[in-house]
């Protein structure tokens, strides 16, 4: 989790009122399902060890009263260039071994790191943002179509899959849930206070990044 905070008198006005901005992980907030569909209304936050760290972690970062205007940035997979998700991504789709982790059904909710640090600046700058925004790109996509787009932007098949049992053994039970369940993640609230991404589909987004 990442905060920021800029600090100033309760007194003033609420156009200078301070402001919070914290980061939390959208992917381990809502319950994983093939046909839910979450926005920044929908519960979650407390059905495995995943989601309760989330919600402590959202607990920590706010502060008491309504002197501060607080938001609150749910993540997704953070897709860019030099490391994070795509450095460990890369090497296989290059060499043409990349495919979906186990089944492919799964959603993955992901954006491209322009537009989460867009976000972030988004909620900092427009007074009028305050709660929760979902920091995902506004166009969902299942693991499969990911695979087969980040093929498809490097000019390789992405046709192999990795199976439940390897991922489970290699990053251990309570990581692996990460990587094969996933949520279908609606960035509604972060639509309507004007939020303008750059990245809004999956297939430029990854073609900027391994250009």
């Amino acid at each position: 989790m990442s905060s920021l905070h800029r600090g100033c008198r309760a007194a003033m006005p609420p156009s200078t009122w301070p402001e919070r901005t914290s980061s939390t992980l959208s992917e381990a907030y809502y319950q994983p399902s093939l046909t839910a569909e979450y926005d920044e209304d929908s519960p979650g936050g407390d059905f495995d060890f995943f989601s309760n760290l989330v919600t402590k972690w959202e607990a920590a970062a706010r502060l008491p009263g309504d002197s501060t205007r607080q938001v609150v940035v749910r993540s997704g997979v953070v897709l860019g260039r030099g490391g994070g998700a795509m450095g460990h991504m890369l090497l296989p789709f290059r060499l043409g071994l990349g495919g979906p982790i186990g089944s492919g059904h799964q959603f993955f909710p992901w954006i491209h790191i322009g537009d989460l640090a867009g976000i972030l600046t988004h909620a900092l700058e427009a007074n009028h943002v305050h709660g929760v925004l979902n920091g995902v790109a506004p166009s969902s996509a299942t693991n499969a179509e990911f695979a087969q787009t980040l093929g498809a932007a490097l000019g390789r098949r992405a046709f192999i899959p990795l199976p439940s049992a390897v991922v489970q053994a290699v990053f251990g039970r309570q990581r692996a849930i990460m990587l094969l369940e996933g949520q279908k993640v609606i960035p509604q609230r972060t639509l309507a206070t004007g939020y303008q991404y750059s990245f809004p589909e999956l297939g430029a987004a990854l073609k900027e990044i391994v250009a």
